[in-house]
């Protein structure tokens, strides 16, 4: 008798758990309806195939602070370059589809297997929190996990699996449906692997889409980078030379 009432039971338990699922997936879709719509709608943010933005701010390198400014381009989510430095050091990231080069100075290196793999884990882990359109396609997994303080403020939380695999977390102010939190696994020019908190704060429109302006990150923690937002724009096109190798 035990082994007919165990058909049954596992059947419940299935149809439970197929049940929860699907409420989470639900769950998920509309805390991400809510905060795209926040963002300036889904038409407006799917059509920001494109965009560049400039910052300017402090990083933190072997533990001394350093002023830095910042010049990104994006082009969908495998196309990226990022300029940085200051009056004493300037580099350069760029990533083309599988391709990618990292220069320092006047010295380039072409990024294969797991620095390139790491890079392009970046371009959506920056893309994400501008667009969140990008989470609605088929190389995102995402999941409503409840709720958490962000400062002093309730902000619901959602657990995303990216294209690669790997899995960050993103938290949405809970009135007012922005990103206001990423927690990241990332790993630093030097291989070193992090916990990476980034928030964000200060948002304001750029015709029609709004971003954040102040951008704090932490590593492990401790702080490495302050970034206050000067320029966003949405790009019609983009010069092939964007994503050329460095020179």
């Amino acid at each position: 008798m035990g082994r007919r009432l165990g058909v049954p039971l596992a059947a419940a338990l299935l149809a439970v758990t197929i049940g929860q699922a699907r409420a989470d997936d639900k769950d998920a879709k509309a805390i991400l309806d809510k905060a795209i719509a926040a963002l300036g709608g889904e038409e407006k943010l799917g059509k920001a195939q494109a965009f560049s933005w400039k910052s300017k701010g402090t990083v933190v390198f072997n533990g001394n602070e350093n002023e830095m400014n910042n010049e990104v381009t994006v082009k969908g989510l495998d196309h990226f370059r990022r300029e940085f430095g200051n009056d004493q050091f300037h580099g350069v990231v760029v990533i083309a589809g599988d391709k990618g080069w990292r220069k320092f100075g006047e010295e380039t290196r072409e990024l294969e297997g797991d620095a390139l793999a790491n890079e392009k884990r970046g371009i959506y882990l920056h893309v994400v929190p501008t667009l969140l359109v990008p989470l609605k396609g088929n190389g995102f997994k995402v999941e409503a996990k409840g709720e958490e303080k962000v400062g002093d403020k309730p902000a619901v939380v959602l657990k995303i699996v990216g294209p690669d695999g790997k899995d960050f977390t993103l938290y949405l102010d809970k009135e007012s449906g922005m990103p206001v939190k990423q927690v990241a696994m990332v790993v630093g020019f030097q291989g070193q692997e992090y916990t990476q908190d980034t928030t964000f704060r200060d948002y304001k429109d750029y015709g029609g889409i709004k971003k954040a302006t102040k951008i704090e990150v932490k590593r492990d923690g401790e702080k490495f980078q302050d970034m206050d937002l000067t320029e966003f724009k949405v790009l019609d096109k983009v010069d092939a030379d964007a994503f050329a190798e460095p020179k």
